[in-house]
């Protein structure tokens, strides 16, 4: 059972209340607000212990640092490719795609992640 702390609730309040899918950095200047001596490690910490504890998802994409999601249930995320914004996409999840997968090349599938990349509305000429 994970324990529960003033500092790991913070995190996951303010991931929960974001609009964006923030950094590390970003959600420790946030809870900072709240907790003015936390430290960095200890966000870092505690988003580790959501992720682990399936309460958050951590979205890495190749070259940027790791992004945040309060949102921990399967879904889509668009980055856009000029202001490096995510955006969740609103849609159907194919549920089925991991048997699928799993049948077909005979490995255990848990989990599957899809990325559209693109412009955004506000950044296309």
């Amino acid at each position: 059972m994970i324990r529960k702390s003033k500092q790991k609730e913070a995190i996951f309040k303010v991931l929960k209340g974001a609009t964006s899918h923030p950094t590390a950095e970003w959600v420790y200047e946030q809870v900072r607000q709240e907790i003015p001596n936390i430290s960095l490690g200890t966000v870092y910490r505690g988003l580790k212990l959501l992720k682990r504890n399936g309460e958050i998802l951590e979205l890495g994409f190749a070259g940027t640092q790791s992004r945040f999601d309060g949102k921990a249930e399967n879904h889509y995320h668009f980055r856009c490719l000029k202001c490096n914004h995510i955006f969740d996409v609103e849609g159907p999840v194919d549920k089925k795609i991991n048997e699928r997968l799993a049948q077909k090349i005979g490995f255990t599938v848990f989990e599957h992640r899809l990325e559209f990349h693109g412009l955004c509305k506000d950044c296309q000429p």
